[in-house]
């Protein structure tokens, strides 16, 4: 059997961390063993449609590195992946399922389905549904005469149509992260399968979607494992038991702190969203994108937020990561969201980027930041002196300004304790004796200088530092010969005599 596995988000908004997981979970699977990976959008519930939503999910998962075999951005045999446009076929499998008996008619008003739920809290139900038992005092096809049923359907009186759960039968699934799940039918309510504007729900939509769409795998969210039960009914009511997909639900990705379910709502306390993501009331988030992760550095940090390759191993490309995934090494307890070790991943990742390849991305930076961009020979020397300190693509020009401009303000707390009286003097001879140097290396600088302090008997641990201070205005950093060799001896020399500015 070829496996055929689909992420199906709805258009309602920014595409959640935890969908990008999802996602790259089917896509592995898919990888693995050779099979199809399809986009579908569900968008049953126009009420929560978000213009530009569909979009975004494509954009993000493009720029996360995962790819589609076909989709609503690619077409394919399956056309239309979107639900939106595929509500003919669910109208034809809801007629199929009046017609075997399996799902009836009901012409229930919104004032009479509340007065219901009212009667049964009043009689003590806490969780008052419409199923096996009240079906039986509701206006439906169930309870009135069929001619009456087909008087109202002729006439175009609102109904939906809701599935008939069986009253006193065991629905069993296998789950492939955890095992068997059995519930009694009794737990089930009658779900609405199709809404009086003509529309599926998730549910109906879903079931036929997959069936028609020949999923093999769903690869899904925790939260959807109390709904299994309904759709595994939904396969028998149709008769596709037999070709039914197997089902993991994946666990949850909980808070930073370790307890309760990420939530959309922190996505201002903590990166929730690939790209940057502006909601309904006009606020904008930033995504992992903007905040300077590199794509491949977010995907290996989500890949193992619940999944566990076996051994130490955590620094994986895609292709190892599909070789070593697997369902069964998907963990059942919730994941705590750690963003410190995502910030490792991207350091990692950053350095394991050639200089040559950082040159394009630091120039970007360069450009935010409005610094002239120097030549690439000087970037190059710039990226060397910079990679092993820094974690995200940003922290170049925030750590290592000081190649660009010379220092108009030096570190105070540094300055206090480094910077002796002595230190304008030694700044101004140190340029005097580099002005002599023909060779402007790294060695000859070093060589210079530590001749001039044993020349004059000083202490090479007090004037480094203060060296380090007039060159950067730091107190740390790559090694400040080095530094003075990117920066060229025009400017070291200006910032040596500047040095007689510092208080």
């Amino acid at each position: 059997m070829s496996v055929v596995v689909r992420f199906a988000p709805s258009p309602t908004g920014g595409l959640h961390i935890g969908g990008v997981r999802t996602a790259l979970y089917n896509y592995l699977f898919a990888r693995k063993h050779k099979g199809r990976f399809i986009l579908r959008i569900e968008d049953t519930d126009q009420t929560r449609f978000v213009e530009g939503a569909e979009d975004y999910i494509i954009n993000s998962l493009k720029w996360c590195g995962i790819e589609f075999n076909e989709g609503v951005h690619l077409g394919g045999p399956c056309v239309p992946y979107r639900q939106s446009e595929r509500k003919e076929l669910y109208a034809g499998y809801a007629r199929q399922l009046i017609e075997s008996g399996a799902g009836y008619y009901a012409f229930d008003t919104p004032t009479e389905l509340d007065e219901m739920r009212a009667r049964l809290e009043a009689s003590g139900i806490k969780s008052p549904q419409y199923n096996s038992i009240t079906r039986s005092t509701m206006k439906n096809s169930l309870t009135l005469p069929q001619e009456e049923v087909q008087r109202r359907v002729d006439a175009g009186d609102p109904y939906v149509i809701r599935l008939k759960v069986p009253r006193k039968e065991e629905v069993r699934f296998h789950d492939e992260v955890r095992g068997w799940v059995v519930i009694h039918s009794s737990q089930v309510d009658d779900k609405v399968l199709m809404k009086s504007d003509g529309m599926p729900t998730y549910h109906m939509a879903n079931v036929v979607d997959d069936h028609t769409m020949g999923i093999t795998h769903v690869i899904r969210g925790e939260e959807w494992l109390s709904s299994t039960p309904l759709h595994v009914l939904l396969y028998r009511a149709f008769g596709w038991e037999d070709t039914m997909p197997k089902f993991a639900h994946l666990p949850l990705i909980l808070k930073p702190e370790g307890t309760g379910k990420l939530s959309k709502r922190d996505a201002d306390k903590f990166p929730q969203f690939p790209l940057a993501f502006t909601d309904a009331e006009g606020k904008t988030y930033k995504g992992f994108k903007e905040l300077g992760y590199l794509p491949e550095a977010l995907i290996n940090f989500l890949a193992l937020l619940g999944w566990n390759p076996g051994g130490d191993e955590e620094i994986m490309d895609l292709d190892r990561m599909t070789e070593a995934f697997s369902l069964e090494r998907i963990g059942k307890s919730g994941t705590k969201y750690d963003l410190a070790k995502a910030e490792w991943f991207n350091q990692v990742y950053l350095r394991k980027r050639t200089d040559e390849e950082l040159i394009e991305p630091v120039k970007i930076e360069l450009q935010k930041e409005g610094i002239e961009i120097p030549t690439d020979a000087f970037l190059l020397r710039f990226i060397s002196l910079m990679k092993e300190r820094v974690t995200f693509l940003k922290d170049f020009i925030a750590q290592g300004r000081y190649f660009f401009e010379t220092p108009q303000v030096y570190d105070e707390g540094f300055k206090q304790n480094k910077w002796v009286p002595e230190a304008p003097v030694w700044m101004i001879e140190i340029a005097k004796q580099f002005e002599t140097v023909e060779n402007w290396q790294t060695s000859e600088l070093e060589s210079c200088l530590k001749h001039w302090v044993s020349k004059h008997e000083l202490s090479l641990g007090k004037v480094l530092p203060a060296f380090r201070l007039a060159i950067t205005g730091l107190g740390y950093g790559p090694v400040t010969f080095e530094v003075a060799q990117t920066i060229g001896k025009t400017e070291t020399l200006l910032r040596l005599n500047k040095a007689t500015e510092i208080k």
